[in-house]
């Protein structure tokens, strides 16, 4: 959390000279934090960073989305606490998939560590799962951007107005694809 909360200042205080003139531009920007197991939201508002609590009064959301046998989605504390009850339909850890092969190592050895399917698409990791009893198809992206809204609406909620704008951190180990991937999620 310590973490998270430092790299989110350090992107607020790199944008502070640009920030007064750009919001009258583009409005609000917040930053997200899409992390492997947690994800949280900031905003820079009075002159420091405000990490957002999520609608449990949270500061960190788990990275999770459930699919419910009636075709709800959760994403979130909720989708984490079902976990249990439906483990192959609740979906975590996706950030470890984006921008890699289904045939990379990694890939291989993860899909042993989750209850829920990883399948390949062309040489593509993609999540299955079921979805009103059919089996569903997600891309890796698919999922982390069902995250990044529930961050978004979390700072749409708090702020009270619609955000078009995100500055979203990457691990500084990402290759190319894993970060054109996440954009692609965003």
């Amino acid at each position: 959390m310590y973490f998270t909360k430092l790299v989110i200042s350090a992107l607020a205080l790199m944008a502070m000279p640009f920030a007064a003139a750009e919001e009258e531009k583009m409005g609000t920007v917040i930053g997200i934090d899409l992390g492997t197991t947690y994800s949280c939201v900031g905003v820079f508002k009075n002159g420091a960073v405000e990490i957002i609590a999520n609608d449990q009064g949270n500061r960190i959301t788990p990275s999770y989305v459930a699919f419910m046998e009636n075709g709800e989605r959760l994403v979130g504390d909720a989708a984490k606490n079902q976990a249990t009850i439906n483990p192959s339909n609740t979906v975590f850890d996706v950030k470890r998939l984006i921008g890699r092969k289904f045939s990379d190592k990694s890939v291989q050895s993860d899909k042993k560590l989750v209850p829920y399917k990883i399948v390949s698409d062309k040489d593509k990791p993609m999540i299955e799962v079921d979805v009103n009893g059919a089996p569903a198809t997600f891309a890796p992206e698919e999922v982390s951007a069902m995250v990044l809204q529930k961050m978004k609406a979390t700072a749409e909620t708090f702020l009270g107005k619609e955000i078009k704008h995100a500055v979203v951190t990457v691990p500084a180990y990402f290759n190319d694809a894993q970060r054109q991937a996440t954009k692609d999620a965003g």
